[in-house]
């Protein structure tokens, strides 16, 4: 896995506070909007990155699209960094 885009996507602290929002539950793209002081197409810029780093993903329900957090994406960064650190993420979790 590429993690360039990753870890520019995460450089932002408003993309990185848009995860730790989804990591509690998915939000509309409203919903996240409304944590901020930025306009709506801000906020979808951001998104948009985040997206195509593959750190959210988006499912369209009717007229609105709502963003989750990809855990498989993060726990692969998870895995890489715990690597680095000389760790082995399946005996922490023993």
């Amino acid at each position: 896995m590429g993690f360039q885009k990753s870890f520019k996507a995460l450089g932002d602290p408003v993309r990185r506070e848009i995860l730790s929002l989804l990591r509690r539950e998915p939000m509309a793209a409203g919903d996240i909007a409304a944590h901020f002081d930025l306009s709506g197409a801000t906020v979808s810029h951001h998104l948009a990155i985040l997206r195509d780093a593959g750190l959210i993903l988006d499912d369209r329900q009717g007229k609105y699209i709502y963003y989750e957090l990809n855990m498989s994406v993060v726990d692969e960064i998870l895995e890489w960094v715990s690597a680095l650190r000389g760790e082995d993420r399946d005996e922490k979790n023993e």
